[in-house]
């Protein structure tokens, strides 16, 4: 299945799944620098950016795995999905969107139950889903952090 340069920009994180170490963190990195795009985190601008994209990831998903294998390196965007939400209506502060980021790759390599059963579906959806799992993880838990810290 052939994937022309539009597929491959989105469907790789923007080229960090050709990271030659970490492509996941590499995404995650490149997803947070677009969340500091002044704006981003409105909710009118990033909830349909985690749904066009988590959608779109699906479709790449299939793509990259036809090509490279089951879950390949090479296809990142589900890492950007993740960072998305992990930061949803959250303070956008540098130490709270550090400590999504750090909560969410621990708990992406950790895989919190359903996420690692489901990640072993077939396709875009099963590169997604995982991540999509542990990002309402980490959004829940900053949510309670920055809630009983009392940063509003």
């Amino acid at each position: 299945m052939k994937i022309n340069f539009f597929e491959n920009f989105i469907g790789s994180g923007f080229y960090t799944g050709y990271s030659p170490v970490a492509s996941g963190t590499a995404a995650s990195l490149a997803a947070i620098l677009i969340y500091f795009i002044p704006g981003f985190e409105q909710l009118f601008i990033i909830l349909p950016a985690i749904v066009l994209f988590a959608m779109y990831g699906i479709f790449l998903g299939n793509k990259f795995e036809t090509k490279f294998g089951k879950d390949p390196a090479q296809c990142t965007i589900d890492e950007v999905v993740g960072t998305w939400i992990s930061l949803i209506a959250l303070p956008k502060l540098l130490g709270i969107t550090i400590t999504a980021f750090l909560l969410w790759r621990l708990l992406d390599i950790i895989k919190p139950p359903p996420a690692r059963a489901l990640e072993k579906l077939k396709g875009g959806f099963g590169i997604m889903i995982d991540d999509v799992i542990s990002a309402f993880y980490t959004l829940i838990i900053m949510h309670l952090v920055v809630y009983l810290l009392g940063h509003f």
